[in-house]
């Protein structure tokens, strides 16, 4: 069951596009990874999908109930529906851990008995309960980071937007988080997981949105996407590139290395078939062999998620 539909969603600022004709879906129980650099629109069409900024164009539509009713997002009777968790920290220094999701909790209606029980429980689902009692201002970046986590899962939302959730934290908050994200999608809970971490989208997300400058460029399985993208051939030779560079024209890419040598890059092209990567590479090799160039090493490059947002861009994922 689909619990967000994002259909043509469009944002501008002072002209320029921040979101640019956005559409996907997030069922329940997925995690699903909106992934690009700084200024990609992620943010942007996540605070449009809270109903925090309105969109100039499109629709933002989810499913609130287990009939499968849909409504709009920016309404007071579905709020419950979402829950938020910032990249800025959203939480009181000045205030221990457990103040914190009380004073939360209020803001969600909850009461009495109600409202311990919750906090009770977010508590041991984000690892503080031991430090309940403390207050935030003496914890480590990671602690705080799981606070603000927290807070946007006291009143069980269907469907939880993370913005960035793992910035500057220490390798077992990292770990936690994670695995409670992990632990929610177990649970039914839709997940949209914002991140610059490419390796956690790989390891977590069941499929992917890769966007820049507020476009959508592809959206899968990390599995699907990494097996239509190339696989390169790297050849390290024992000459100067001028030499090889004519001859390879058209069938690899040549560059010098530090030292002695050159590197041969044999790249496979969107959607070529392996038996042509094998053809042109076994051309290479017989055309070094003919001008007597020294082979010192061959490697095959599988891509990652990161490799394929910078064939897609040109760009960095964390410029």
């Amino acid at each position: 069951m689909s619990l967000l539909e994002v259909s043509h969603l469009k944002k501008s600022f002072n002209g320029k596009p921040a979101v640019d004709d956005l559409s996907f879906r997030v069922e329940a129980g997925e995690i699903f990874g909106l992934l690009g650099p700084n200024g990609a629109g992620k943010s942007t069409a996540m605070m449009m999908i809270a109903g925090l900024s309105r969109p100039d164009a499109g629709e933002v539509i989810f499913s609130s109930d287990s009939n499968g009713n849909s409504h709009g997002t920016a309404t007071r009777g579905n709020r419950f529906v979402l829950g938020l968790v910032p990249q800025e920290l959203a939480i009181y220094p000045d205030l221990t851990g457990r103040e914190n999701l009380s004073f939360f909790a209020q803001i969600y209606g909850m009461r009495g008995a109600r409202l311990r029980e919750r906090v009770d429980h977010v508590l041991d689902q984000i690892g503080l309960a031991e430090n309940a009692d403390q207050y935030v201002r003496a914890f480590s970046g990671g602690m705080k980071r799981r606070l603000n986590f927290g807070a946007g899962l006291l009143h069980e939302p269907q469907l939880v937007i993370l913005d960035e959730p793992t910035v500057g934290v220490d390798p077992q908050s990292r770990s936690h988080l994670l695995e409670s994200v992990e632990r929610l999608a177990a649970q039914g809970v839709g997940i949209i997981f914002a991140s610059h971490y490419m390796e956690e989208a790989e390891s977590i997300c069941h499929r992917v949105a890769i966007i820049d400058h507020g476009r959508l460029l592809k959206c899968g399985k990390p599995e699907e996407l990494l097996e239509a993208a190339r696989a390169d051939v790297h050849l390290h030779i024992g000459a100067p590139a001028e030499r090889v560079e004519d001859s390879l024209r058209g069938l690899a890419d040549v560059s010098r290395l530090d030292g002695h040598g050159s590197q041969v890059v044999v790249r496979r092209g969107q959607n070529e078939e392996p038996a042509a990567i094998e053809k042109r590479l076994a051309s290479v090799l017989e055309r070094l062999s003919t001008m007597g160039v020294e082979l010192r090493s061959i490697e095959t490059r599988e891509h990652n998620l990161e490799q394929l947002f910078l064939d897609l861009t040109g760009r960095n994922l964390r410029e």
